[in-house]
């Protein structure tokens, strides 16, 4: 134990810190101030954006990317409720996020402070804890089992907020290190799926991001050079293995659906991203950091607990294994053609822009540890098809709860965390409206990042299914060819609006060398349809 002196903000401060936490993002309030006074005193770094969801986001993304608790501080109501969004998406992601919420006086409750609001009755449901801490001087004790708690598996976000009479002078101790690790799995249940692998004719292996969550790329990669497995990948799961990685594959779930026998899904749900758990006739094993992610609906077998660990015994399989080599080859073979019948699509010289060919001009622009974000629908759909992640966390997208918004805070921690990486933005227009003020915040704080807009005037992933379904459309219309670029030049930014495709490419290069947060407005043919199979609900 670490005795603190001070007040309740400065054990909490020092709580994080046991964790490696060493940003804040935040919007300035008086009832979070104690917070800035400790932050300031023990050389956390502050970063504070123009909106509550900017920020909770961008706590979320930092966890993403260092694999830490990420720290977001919300003045009391209005600031914790903008802020929910986030957490939610956070829950639905397992990422570490610590909320840290200002809270009308507990001396006064009941008498109408400014912003008095009960949070905890709404942040209980989408949150591993929520709680009022009440007692300063066991404020450090409280938020070091609260961050403990978030960081270990199963991640999710956590919530406290502080009473703004809490923070008189006093003295506390914080605990010494930081999160527990998940417990390993049963060896009997590892060896019997090791088993299972071995003898299957075509197993795969379908990656999400618990397995990232882990830790576990080297032992991915032992475990499916090992056993001869090929390898899929969603979420945080993508650059687990490289894209140019022999048993990596990124065009061919159709053939896994019709040939599969045996699909182990490791550290994903078998939510709608993965059809529900179901791959035709194949065998499901699930393979999760703690049992309360095991699915329920579906009849897999089921190893729970550390997924290196499980991993790591899969790859020390020793027993006889039927040779998977044919089934890699054929899996390759159609990749290859895939590849091939894309190649057209991403050089597309179509007056009217098609999506695919802003992604063939990123993709040759991109290093390999670039960090790509995605907010939006039908346009960062396409980056799911085209982009390829060759470095675990490069990829960050909305996650399952799909929840647009996230672009900017994605972006401010992207660029605060990864200083010298490319970062590059792709928003939908209709995304685009959520949150592009926040580029004053990227401005501010000198963080350069590059956006990439598909402009086509309207909200794509509703207007072609509700055409398709009801023969016309509602509500789907936004402003034609609004000038997304301006708004960011007008914030201190720089951008362009490209309308042929030979000037995407150009467009692109000036971002990426300018420096500044920099916005290229490409105007699409709204006529595009994102070529959905997936079953969402």
């Amino acid at each position: 134990m670490t005795r603190i002196e001070g007040h309740a903000g400065q054990q909490t401060i020092a709580a994080l810190q046991q964790f490696g936490t060493d940003v804040m993002f935040t919007l300035n309030g008086a009832h979070i101030w104690p917070f800035y006074d400790a932050a300031r005193d023990r050389g956390m770094r502050v970063v504070d954006t123009r909106h509550e969801q900017a920020a909770a986001f961008a706590a979320e993304a930092y966890a993403k990317l260092t694999r830490k608790p990420g720290l977001a501080a919300l003045t009391a109501g209005p600031g914790v409720t903008n802020g929910i969004s986030a957490v939610t998406s956070a829950m639905f992601n397992g990422a570490p996020l610590v909320v840290l919420g200002g809270r009308a006086p507990e001396g006064r409750w009941g008498a109408g402070s400014l912003q008095e609001f009960d949070h905890v009755p709404v942040l209980q449901p989408i949150t591993k804890l929520a709680t009022t801490v009440k007692q300063a001087e066991l404020a450090g004790e409280i938020v070091h089992g609260a961050v403990t708690l978030a960081a270990s598996p199963h991640r999710g976000p956590v919530f406290l907020d502080f009473p703004f009479d809490l923070f008189a002078p006093t003295e506390g101790e914080v605990p010494d290190g930081g999160a527990d690790l998940s417990p390993a799995a049963d060896p009997a249940a590892i060896d019997r799926l090791a088993e299972l692998i071995a003898k299957a004719e075509r197993p795969a292996f379908l990656v999400g991001s618990d397995a990232y969550w882990d830790g576990a790329w080297n032992e991915l990669e032992a475990a499916a050079t090992a056993l001869g497995v090929p390898c899929f990948f969603n979420g945080l799961g993508r650059g687990m293995l490289p894209a140019d990685h022999p048993h990596a594959f990124l065009r061919t779930r159709g053939v896994l659906k019709q040939r599969a026998d045996l699909v182990v899904v490791i550290g994903t749900p078998l939510d709608f991203r993965v059809g529900f758990g179901t791959f035709g006739d194949a065998t499901v094993a699930h393979v999760v950091d703690d049992e309360s992610q095991a699915a329920g609906h579906v009849d897999a077998t089921t190893v729970a607990g550390d997924i290196a660990v499980t991993l790591a015994g899969l790859a020390n399989h020793t027993g006889d294994r039927v040779d998977h080599s044919g089934w890699l080859a054929e899996l390759r073979e159609a990749e290859e053609a895939a590849r091939a019948k894309e190649a057209p699509l991403l050089e597309a010289d179509d007056a009217a822009i098609k999506p695919t060919r802003i992604y063939g001009e990123l993709r040759k622009r991109l290093e390999r540890d670039a960090i790509v974000i995605c907010d939006g629908g039908d346009f960062v759909s396409y980056a799911g098809k085209y982009v390829e992640t060759y470095q675990p966390g490069c990829w960050l997208d909305t996650g399952p709860y799909g929840c647009l918004g996230n672009g900017m805070g994605y972006a401010i921690a992207a660029r605060t965390v990864h200083p010298d990486r490319q970062i590059v933005v792709m928003l939908g227009d209709g995304a685009a409206g959520f949150s592009l003020m926040d580029v004053d915040s990227l401005v501010r704080h000198d963080l350069p990042v590059v956006m990439v807009v598909g402009n086509n005037g309207i909200w794509g992933l509703e207007k072609h299914p509700m055409q398709m379904i009801y023969g016309w459309d509602m509500a789907c219309d936004l402003q034609p060819e609004t000038r997304y670029d301006e708004v960011v030049k007008a914030l201190g930014g720089a951008g362009e609006t490209v309308t042929s495709p030979d000037e995407i490419g150009p467009a692109m290069d000036r971002a990426f060398a300018s420096g500044v947060p920099y916005l290229v407005n490409v105007m699409t043919d709204p006529s595009d349809v994102y070529p959905r199979s997936s079953n969402l609900a």
